[in-house]
Protein backbone atom coordinates (compact mmCIF):
# COMPACT_ATOMS: atom_id res chain seq x y z
CA UNK A 1 0.00 0.00 0.00
CA UNK A 2 1.35 3.45 -0.83
CA UNK A 3 2.08 6.02 1.88
CA UNK A 4 -0.81 8.17 0.73
CA UNK A 5 -3.15 5.21 0.74
CA UNK A 6 -2.13 4.23 4.25
CA UNK A 7 -2.85 7.69 5.64
CA UNK A 8 -6.23 7.87 3.94
CA UNK A 9 -7.15 4.55 5.55
CA UNK A 10 -6.09 5.93 8.93
CA UNK A 11 -8.11 9.11 8.55
CA UNK A 12 -11.29 7.14 8.13
CA UNK A 13 -10.73 4.00 10.19
CA UNK A 14 -8.44 4.65 13.13
CA UNK A 15 -6.16 7.03 14.98
CA UNK A 16 -3.36 4.53 14.52
CA UNK A 17 -1.42 4.16 11.28
CA UNK A 18 1.15 1.78 9.92
CA UNK A 19 4.70 2.85 10.57
CA UNK A 20 5.35 2.67 6.85
CA UNK A 21 3.84 6.10 6.30
CA UNK A 22 6.42 7.72 8.56
CA UNK A 23 9.34 5.86 7.07
CA UNK A 24 9.05 7.62 3.73
CA UNK A 25 8.83 11.17 5.07
CA UNK A 26 12.58 11.64 4.83
CA UNK A 27 12.39 11.24 1.05
CA UNK A 28 9.73 13.89 0.39
CA UNK A 29 9.85 15.55 -3.00
CA UNK A 30 10.80 19.20 -3.00
CA UNK A 31 7.22 20.29 -3.67
CA UNK A 32 5.99 18.19 -0.76
CA UNK A 33 8.65 19.58 1.58
CA UNK A 34 7.45 23.07 0.72
CA UNK A 35 3.90 22.10 1.68
CA UNK A 36 5.02 20.63 4.99
CA UNK A 37 7.05 23.73 5.81
CA UNK A 38 4.12 25.93 4.89
CA UNK A 39 1.91 24.17 7.43
CA UNK A 40 4.59 24.19 10.10
CA UNK A 41 5.35 27.88 9.62
CA UNK A 42 1.88 29.34 9.10
CA UNK A 43 -0.61 27.28 11.11
CA UNK A 44 -1.44 28.71 14.54
CA UNK A 45 -3.57 27.64 17.49
CA UNK A 46 -6.28 30.04 18.63
CA UNK A 47 -3.91 31.54 21.19
CA UNK A 48 -1.16 32.08 18.60
CA UNK A 49 1.01 29.08 19.48
CA UNK A 50 2.97 27.46 16.65
CA UNK A 51 3.09 23.74 15.93
CA UNK A 52 6.69 23.59 17.11
CA UNK A 53 5.82 25.20 20.44
CA UNK A 54 2.90 22.86 20.99
CA UNK A 55 4.84 19.71 20.08
CA UNK A 56 7.75 20.73 22.31
CA UNK A 57 5.57 21.49 25.34
CA UNK A 58 3.26 18.48 24.99
CA UNK A 59 6.20 16.08 24.68
CA UNK A 60 7.43 17.26 28.10
CA UNK A 61 4.24 16.43 30.01
CA UNK A 62 2.42 13.70 28.07
CA UNK A 63 3.46 10.37 26.59
CA UNK A 64 4.01 11.98 23.22
CA UNK A 65 7.08 11.25 21.12
CA UNK A 66 6.94 13.18 17.81
CA UNK A 67 8.02 11.33 14.68
CA UNK A 68 8.21 12.35 11.04
CA UNK A 69 6.29 14.71 8.80
CA UNK A 70 4.71 13.58 5.55
CA UNK A 71 2.18 14.24 2.79
CA UNK A 72 -0.97 12.36 1.82
CA UNK A 73 -3.74 12.82 -0.70
CA UNK A 74 -7.44 12.09 -0.27
CA UNK A 75 -9.69 10.40 -2.79
CA UNK A 76 -11.06 13.84 -3.65
CA UNK A 77 -7.48 15.02 -4.39
CA UNK A 78 -7.41 17.02 -1.13
CA UNK A 79 -3.88 17.27 0.25
CA UNK A 80 -3.00 16.48 3.85
CA UNK A 81 0.11 17.12 5.89
CA UNK A 82 0.66 14.79 8.82
CA UNK A 83 2.89 14.41 11.85
CA UNK A 84 3.32 10.88 13.18
CA UNK A 85 3.91 10.18 16.86
CA UNK A 86 4.04 7.37 19.42
CA UNK A 87 3.55 7.18 23.15
CA UNK A 88 6.92 5.59 23.90
CA UNK A 89 10.45 6.24 22.64
CA UNK A 90 11.15 2.50 22.50
CA UNK A 91 7.96 1.71 20.61
CA UNK A 92 8.40 -1.69 18.95
CA UNK A 93 5.05 -1.96 17.22
CA UNK A 94 4.32 -1.21 13.58
CA UNK A 95 1.75 1.38 14.54
CA UNK A 96 1.90 5.14 14.94
CA UNK A 97 -0.62 7.84 15.67
CA UNK A 98 -0.93 10.80 13.32
CA UNK A 99 -2.12 14.38 13.52
CA UNK A 100 -3.28 15.60 10.13
CA UNK A 101 -3.84 19.04 8.64
CA UNK A 102 -6.08 19.47 5.62
CA UNK A 103 -5.02 21.88 2.89
CA UNK A 104 -8.15 23.38 1.31
CA UNK A 105 -8.40 24.42 -2.34
CA UNK A 106 -8.52 28.01 -1.06
CA UNK A 107 -5.28 27.47 0.83
CA UNK A 108 -6.93 27.27 4.24
CA UNK A 109 -5.18 24.95 6.69
CA UNK A 110 -7.25 23.13 9.31
CA UNK A 111 -6.78 20.18 11.65
CA UNK A 112 -8.42 17.10 10.13
CA UNK A 113 -7.92 14.55 12.93
CA UNK A 114 -10.98 14.84 15.22
CA UNK A 115 -9.16 13.45 18.27
CA UNK A 116 -6.46 16.10 17.85
CA UNK A 117 -8.78 19.12 17.50
CA UNK A 118 -7.92 20.26 21.07
CA UNK A 119 -4.57 21.30 19.57
CA UNK A 120 -6.43 24.32 18.18
CA UNK A 121 -6.97 25.49 21.78
CA UNK A 122 -3.25 25.37 22.58
CA UNK A 123 -0.73 22.94 23.98
CA UNK A 124 -2.32 22.53 27.41
CA UNK A 125 -5.64 21.47 25.94
CA UNK A 126 -3.95 18.88 23.71
CA UNK A 127 -1.82 17.60 26.60
CA UNK A 128 -4.86 17.23 28.86
CA UNK A 129 -6.71 15.37 26.12
CA UNK A 130 -3.83 12.96 25.52
CA UNK A 131 -3.20 12.30 29.22
CA UNK A 132 -6.90 11.60 29.80
CA UNK A 133 -6.74 9.10 26.91
CA UNK A 134 -3.68 7.46 28.46
CA UNK A 135 -5.65 6.83 31.64
CA UNK A 136 -8.60 5.44 29.69
CA UNK A 137 -6.24 3.11 27.80
CA UNK A 138 -4.58 1.88 31.00
CA UNK A 139 -1.19 3.43 30.29
CA UNK A 140 1.24 3.49 33.20
CA UNK A 141 2.82 6.67 34.57
CA UNK A 142 0.20 9.07 33.22
CA UNK A 143 0.94 12.61 34.39
CA UNK A 144 -1.80 12.97 37.02
CA UNK A 145 -0.36 16.15 38.62
CA UNK A 146 -0.64 17.95 35.27
CA UNK A 147 -4.16 16.61 34.75
CA UNK A 148 -5.28 17.84 38.20
CA UNK A 149 -3.58 21.25 38.11
CA UNK A 150 -6.29 23.95 37.74
CA UNK A 151 -3.88 26.31 35.97
CA UNK A 152 -3.91 24.01 32.95
CA UNK A 153 -7.60 24.72 32.42
CA UNK A 154 -7.14 28.48 32.07
CA UNK A 155 -7.71 28.22 28.31
CA UNK A 156 -11.43 28.07 29.25
CA UNK A 157 -12.59 31.63 29.91
CA UNK A 158 -15.76 32.94 31.56
CA UNK A 159 -17.27 36.31 32.44
CA UNK A 160 -15.72 35.89 35.91
CA UNK A 161 -12.26 35.00 34.62
CA UNK A 162 -10.25 31.96 33.63
CA UNK A 163 -11.61 28.59 34.75
CA UNK A 164 -8.45 27.39 36.49
CA UNK A 165 -8.13 30.59 38.52
CA UNK A 166 -11.79 30.39 39.54
CA UNK A 167 -11.32 26.82 40.75
CA UNK A 168 -8.26 27.75 42.81
CA UNK A 169 -9.93 30.76 44.42
CA UNK A 170 -13.04 28.68 45.02
CA UNK A 171 -10.92 26.07 46.87
CA UNK A 172 -11.78 23.33 44.39
CA UNK A 173 -9.68 20.25 43.68
CA UNK A 174 -9.98 18.51 40.32
CA UNK A 175 -10.70 14.79 40.38
CA UNK A 176 -11.41 12.28 37.62
CA UNK A 177 -12.80 11.61 35.12
CA UNK A 178 -11.63 14.50 32.95
CA UNK A 179 -12.58 15.05 29.33
CA UNK A 180 -11.07 17.52 26.87
CA UNK A 181 -12.24 16.69 23.37
CA UNK A 182 -14.01 17.75 20.18
CA UNK A 183 -17.53 16.56 19.48
CA UNK A 184 -18.79 16.36 15.91
CA UNK A 185 -22.46 16.69 15.09
CA UNK A 186 -24.03 13.43 13.89
CA UNK A 187 -25.28 13.76 10.32
CA UNK A 188 -28.41 11.76 11.11
CA UNK A 189 -29.38 13.98 14.06
CA UNK A 190 -30.43 17.40 12.68
CA UNK A 191 -31.48 18.69 16.11
CA UNK A 192 -28.12 17.94 17.70
CA UNK A 193 -25.68 20.72 18.50
CA UNK A 194 -23.02 21.54 15.93
CA UNK A 195 -19.33 20.67 16.14
CA UNK A 196 -17.79 21.94 19.36
CA UNK A 197 -14.93 21.64 21.83
CA UNK A 198 -15.89 20.24 25.21
CA UNK A 199 -14.29 20.33 28.65
CA UNK A 200 -15.78 18.17 31.41
CA UNK A 201 -14.33 17.62 34.86
CA UNK A 202 -15.34 16.70 38.40
CA UNK A 203 -14.36 18.77 41.42
CA UNK A 204 -14.45 18.70 45.20
CA UNK A 205 -14.82 22.22 46.61
CA UNK A 206 -14.19 23.28 50.19
CA UNK A 207 -16.96 25.90 50.29
CA UNK A 208 -20.51 26.14 51.68
CA UNK A 209 -23.10 24.72 49.35
CA UNK A 210 -25.13 21.63 48.45
CA UNK A 211 -22.98 18.54 48.87
CA UNK A 212 -24.06 17.17 45.49
CA UNK A 213 -22.29 20.15 43.92
CA UNK A 214 -19.35 20.65 46.28
CA UNK A 215 -18.50 16.92 46.21
CA UNK A 216 -18.08 15.32 42.78
CA UNK A 217 -19.49 18.48 41.25
CA UNK A 218 -19.77 18.36 37.45
CA UNK A 219 -18.34 21.25 35.44
CA UNK A 220 -18.97 21.26 31.70
CA UNK A 221 -18.12 23.98 29.17
CA UNK A 222 -18.50 23.91 25.39
CA UNK A 223 -17.20 26.17 22.64
CA UNK A 224 -18.06 26.49 18.97
CA UNK A 225 -15.83 27.94 16.28
CA UNK A 226 -15.54 31.70 16.64
CA UNK A 227 -17.64 31.80 19.81
CA UNK A 228 -16.98 32.10 23.53
CA UNK A 229 -17.02 29.25 25.99
CA UNK A 230 -20.54 28.47 27.21
CA UNK A 231 -21.28 26.81 30.59
CA UNK A 232 -23.48 23.72 30.25
CA UNK A 233 -23.80 22.18 33.72
CA UNK A 234 -25.46 23.91 36.66
CA UNK A 235 -22.18 24.30 38.56
CA UNK A 236 -20.43 25.66 35.46
CA UNK A 237 -23.15 28.29 35.11
CA UNK A 238 -22.66 29.32 38.76
CA UNK A 239 -18.89 29.66 38.21
CA UNK A 240 -19.50 31.85 35.17
CA UNK A 241 -22.04 34.08 36.94
CA UNK A 242 -20.71 34.64 40.48
CA UNK A 243 -17.34 35.35 42.14
CA UNK A 244 -15.28 32.38 43.36
CA UNK A 245 -16.55 30.75 46.54
CA UNK A 246 -19.93 32.49 46.50
CA UNK A 247 -21.51 30.32 43.84
CA UNK A 248 -24.41 29.28 46.07
CA UNK A 249 -25.00 32.51 47.99
CA UNK A 250 -27.84 33.59 45.71
CA UNK A 251 -30.31 30.97 44.51
CA UNK A 252 -33.10 32.34 42.35
CA UNK A 253 -36.65 30.98 42.89
CA UNK A 254 -36.71 29.33 39.48
CA UNK A 255 -33.47 27.50 40.30
CA UNK A 256 -34.83 25.64 43.32
CA UNK A 257 -36.60 23.09 41.14
CA UNK A 258 -33.39 22.33 39.26
CA UNK A 259 -31.48 22.00 42.52
CA UNK A 260 -34.08 19.65 43.96
CA UNK A 261 -33.99 17.51 40.83
CA UNK A 262 -30.24 17.25 41.06
CA UNK A 263 -30.42 16.40 44.77
CA UNK A 264 -32.88 13.56 44.12
CA UNK A 265 -30.81 12.22 41.23
CA UNK A 266 -27.71 12.31 43.43
CA UNK A 267 -29.52 10.54 46.27
CA UNK A 268 -30.85 7.85 43.92
CA UNK A 269 -27.38 7.30 42.55
CA UNK A 270 -25.98 6.75 46.03
CA UNK A 271 -28.85 4.37 46.87
CA UNK A 272 -28.18 2.28 43.79
CA UNK A 273 -24.46 2.17 44.55
CA UNK A 274 -25.14 1.11 48.14
CA UNK A 275 -27.50 -1.60 46.92
CA UNK A 276 -24.91 -2.93 44.48
CA UNK A 277 -22.27 -2.96 47.21
CA UNK A 278 -24.58 -4.95 49.49
CA UNK A 279 -24.81 -7.69 46.87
Amino acid sequence: MSTRGVLWFCLHQSLICLAGLAATSNSLRASESVLVERVRSTWRAQDGETIEQIVSNVSKVAQFVPGNWGIAEGIDRTEYVYLSWTRHQDNKSDEHYVITWKIGTDGKIEVASPYAKPIELGWRALALSLIASEITDGEKNANLPFLHNPVNFNFVTTAQGKLGNLLRHGRCHIIEPIVVDYVSKANDKPTEKGDRWRVLLLVNCNIPGPRYFTRNGVITFEKREGQDWEPQSFLAKRLAAFPPGSWFDHIEPNEHEALEGTRKASANGRTEQDGSAAH
